[in-house]
């Protein structure tokens, strides 16, 4: 490492929550401590062939400690997959609108305009249904199914996956 990249860790691991940085590559091997530093705080190894990932602050004793985990009850746990599987049924009947690209999700061409659609309105193949926008890019999403659209899947402003369900559809 050169010495502006380990001053640059330096100045990273003090704006973090960090207490501790130790980084070894081959016969390299440095070791940072914040004021915060103490021999009674556990360390976490991290490989250097892995990707390095923030940790989380250590929470403070003054927040309750979680519970042990007392024996788990059976009765809930059995209803839990029915639920899921009527809920299953019940979006099964319906078409699925998905999202073409990785974006940011908006119903509306503009926020002084009304949303391309709503729930009760009718959508045919080929219409609007949401903008996505993608690397500076507002991209138009057209509807590949025809219907009555039944639910709104994704919050305005919120981002979105490669084919994610962005609204249902009933076909009847």
């Amino acid at each position: 490492m050169t010495f502006k990249e380990i001053t640059e860790l330096v100045k990273l691991v003090a704006k973090s929550n960090l207490t501790e940085f130790k980084v070894r590559d081959g016969e390299f091997e440095i070791a940072i401590r914040t004021d915060k530093y103490s021999k009674t705080k556990t360390t976490q190894v991290v490989s250097s062939q892995q990707p390095m990932l923030p940790m989380a602050p250590p929470m403070p004793s003054s927040f309750p400690q979680p519970a042990a985990p007392t024996a788990p009850e059976p009765a809930p746990a059995a209803a839990a997959p029915k639920k899921e599987a009527t809920k299953a049924d019940d979006t099964s009947k319906y078409l699925e609108v998905l999202s073409p690209i990785v974006g940011t999700f908006y119903r509306s061409p503009s926020p002084d305009k009304p949303p391309y659609l709503k729930i009760g309105d009718d959508v045919a193949v080929g219409d609007t249904v949401c903008v996505v926008e993608a690397m500076k890019l507002f991209n138009e999403i057209e509807s590949e199914v025809a219907g009555k659209v039944v639910k709104v899947l994704v919050e305005d402003a919120q981002p979105v996956e490669y084919n994610q369900v962005l609204f249902l559809v009933d076909p009847s």
